[in-house]
């Protein structure tokens, strides 16, 4: 089931890259210049969190402060079922949320395994800027965000609780591809002092074993940022991510010269080759210090939300497999 559609009133575009192949056709958008302007990039189709971000980019703030901001749209939205509010929960019927922030500094803050707070990215900007930690989880996040004034709420929806009682029917355990369209937000900006930041949230797999963890919250496998060089996130099966180190890697293959698609498809063909699968689906997007991006996937359907100069584009990914 497509997620949502682009809203017309965003006054929303659509450019499409060419059909994904094994060759892995180049579906990099080249915005290269002494000084990269203002821009935000988002996994999958979410023009509202990228106006959001775009918002608060336009009103002078940090990368941070838009990243966290645009993230926060999919967090409260109900009708999404992973990530924040209404996201499926674990085997168990606990939602349970992870999340990551990191800056153009190389501050980072994460938390993993929350119950009842749907904001965890900016759960995790508190616990980067407010704690000498990088990680908080479970209990220990919980009690930190009702100590930062975080309102606690239940997040299993009547849809979400719905769809795990029709799942224990059978209790059968797949991943499934492009579930939705969409599963972690994964967002990269670019500022007006052309400062590099990224945020990553998520509900985690659908029916998951109690206590599961996978990338998105792990500085290095969901996110990275570097602000010599650019930054990276990703989405889909995370327990491939977290074995190739998947952002930071790229973020190293950008540093040595690659460009940020070249990063992207190499960390998907390292994948692939290891994985020795095609039944699950695994995700990269890149941002380049100078604005160029670059994205790949292991399946077909992968798309991101690119916007610049307040214009909205969604862009098809490259693929390792054909359709």
């Amino acid at each position: 089931m497509i997620r949502r559609k682009f809203l017309g009133a965003l006054g929303l575009g659509s450019w499409l890259a060419a059909t994904a192949s094994r060759r892995l056709a180049d579906a990099v958008v080249d915005f290269s210049r002494e000084k990269s302007p203002p821009l935000v990039l988002s996994t999958w189709n979410v023009p509202a969190a990228n106006a959001a971000a775009w918002e608060a980019l336009n009103a002078g703030k940090s990368a941070l402060d838009a990243v966290v901001a645009g993230v926060a749209v999919e967090e409260a939205d109900p009708a999404g079922q992973s990530v924040g509010i209404g996201g499926l929960p674990d085997r168990e019927g606990q939602v349970t949320l992870d999340a990551c922030v990191m800056d153009h500094r190389g501050n980072a803050g994460a938390v993993v395994y929350v119950r009842g707070y749907k904001h965890v990215a900016a759960l995790a900007r508190q616990v980067m800027d407010k704690t000498p930690h990088v990680i908080l989880a479970g209990k220990g996040a919980e009690q930190f965000a009702e100590q930062q004034g975080f309102q606690r709420e239940e997040l299993l929806t009547d849809a979400a609780r719905k769809a795990w009682k029709e799942w224990l029917k059978t209790a059968k355990y797949k991943p499934v591809i492009n579930a939705e369209l969409h599963d972690t937000i994964g967002m990269l900006a670019i500022d007006g002092r052309g400062r590099l930041s990224g945020a990553c949230s998520t509900s985690g797999l659908a029916y998951k074993m109690n206590g599961r963890v996978g990338d998105s919250p792990i500085i290095g496998s969901g996110l990275f940022v570097d602000d010599e060089v650019g930054a990276a996130t990703a989405t889909g099966l995370g327990e491939s991510i977290l074995k190739v180190a998947g952002s930071a890697v790229i973020v190293e293959l950008m540093r040595q010269g690659h460009s940020p698609q070249a990063a992207c498809e190499e960390l998907i063909r390292r994948i692939a080759r290891q994985e020795g699968s095609r039944d699950f689906q695994a995700c990269f997007l890149a941002l380049h210090k100078s604005g160029e991006v670059g994205a790949c996937a292991l399946q077909p359907g992968f798309v991101f939300t690119l916007t610049r100069e307040g214009r909205h584009e969604l862009v098809k990914a490259t693929s390792y497999y054909p359709r």
